[in-house]
């Protein structure tokens, strides 16, 4: 079976490109464009470069002695977090802001939810000296102010999304308004493996640099390229797609997936998309989704600003649906104990986001053999506030 997207756009059923007529031209544009650009020398240089000086690349893969002893098994972690800006999300954004440049736009424009991805469009957008707002939902802008501040300081300007539950699926309709507004002369860097076709694809080939440098890492210090497992967080998708991306094809590696299961799978406030998701339409593409049975978008829920989303990207509900990968949900209540664990147990607090990976260990029967990547996405300064309000630590 093919995990990868095809020449339409689709990972098997899912994917697409379902826009606004306005929207045609720009999402054309790109398709006809990202792959010739992105793959020419050119790009390739001027990418890593910045991914090496600016960024910090690579990132270290840290054997975690003591959480391997807790859980009987070799866990290695991907250390995202070391990235400047915090977190995965400056990988994409470096590349799409080449692109755009390459492609003639003036302006750049982003959603946001946790606002790491806000943050890293923020950064890119002072280093190469273009414009830049950001949409968040209200509610996120106040429980990530940090995140906010930080934007505020780089020189972008953050709007506040006040509809709907005012957080990141919100955000998202109001970049997409944006967007349609000036169609010609903006670029709308889209933080996730979410939207329509190419978006899903492009975003991660610019984070497939995670697993790249996994099995290179891997080989040599374990002699091998494939772990047994590679887990990552998963809200739209875009860490664990790069996490993924060089091991799809290879079944020695099984992808394991944790989404936000928030109060409960079946509290009615939960952001599970594979648990409790139908086949519909979101951000234009054909995906998973919580939705009402006339197909209205169900507000999702969660703790963590970034898995609060009510899909996942379509090479994600492809690997739900195929059977590739396995998918599990982590209550708030356990992500942050996963979270004060590992900052007991290893001296590194994780974005809360993050965290749900951690607390699916608890889920799964490892073995002392077994070599265990988790992508640690993200660093828990943005959610001191979160960290503290909850107090159970």
């Amino acid at each position: 079976m093919k995990y990868n997207v095809d020449e339409n756009g689709y990972y098997g059923k899912f994917g697409g490109a379902f826009i606004p007529e306005m929207l045609y031209p720009n999402v054309e544009e790109l398709r006809q464009n990202y792959l010739s650009i992105i793959e020419s020398p050119q790009f390739q240089n001027e990418f890593h470069q910045l991914l090496r000086d600016y960024v910090g690349r690579p990132t270290p893969l840290y054997l975690a002695q003591r959480l391997s002893e807790a859980y009987r098994a070799k866990i290695y972690l991907k250390r995202e977090d070391l990235c400047h800006t915090g977190a995965h999300k400056v990988n994409n954004t470096i590349g799409q802001i080449i692109l755009a440049q390459k492609l003639g736009k003036k302006k750049i424009i982003a959603e946001t939810g946790a606002g790491q991805h806000g943050v890293a469009t923020a950064t890119v957008c002072a280093l190469m000296g273009m414009p830049c707002v950001v949409y968040m939902g209200e509610i996120d802008m106040k429980r990530q102010k940090p995140n906010v501040e930080r934007m505020r300081i780089l020189g972008a300007d953050v709007v506040a999304a006040t509809s709907g539950s005012r957080t990141l699926k919100d955000a998202t309709n109001e970049a997409m308004r944006a967007w349609i507004s000036d169609p010609v002369g903006t670029h709308y860097i889209i933080g996730s493996v979410v939207g329509p076709h190419p978006y899903p694809d492009m975003v991660a080939r610019f984070q497939s640099v995670i697993s790249e440098e996994i099995k290179e890492q891997l080989s040599e210090v374990e002699g091998r390229t494939s772990p047994n497992y590679v887990m990552a967080c998963v809200g739209g998708g875009s860490n664990a797609a790069g996490a993924f991306y060089h091991f799809l094809d290879d079944q020695d590696t099984q992808l394991v997936a944790v989404e936000a299961a928030g109060k409960g799978v079946t509290s009615g406030e939960s952001a599970a998309t594979t648990a409790l998701g139908k086949d519909g339409i979101l951000h234009g593409s054909r995906t998973l989704l919580m939705q009402t049975k006339d197909g209205q978008v169900v507000e999702p829920y969660s703790i963590s600003a970034g898995l609060d989303y009510p899909g996942i990207g379509p090479l994600h509900a492809h690997l739900f649906d195929s059977g590739r990968g396995t998918f599990f949900s982590v209550t708030d209540e356990e992500a942050m104990m996963a979270g004060i664990e590992l900052s007991r147990q290893e001296g590194i607090i994780p974005a809360i986001e993050t965290a749900h990976a951690f607390a699916a260990l608890k889920q799964m029967s490892l073995k002392p053999a077994d070599i265990v990547v988790i992508n640690l996405s993200g660093r828990g300064d943005k959610d001191l506030d979160t960290y503290i309000k909850w107090g159970n630590y």
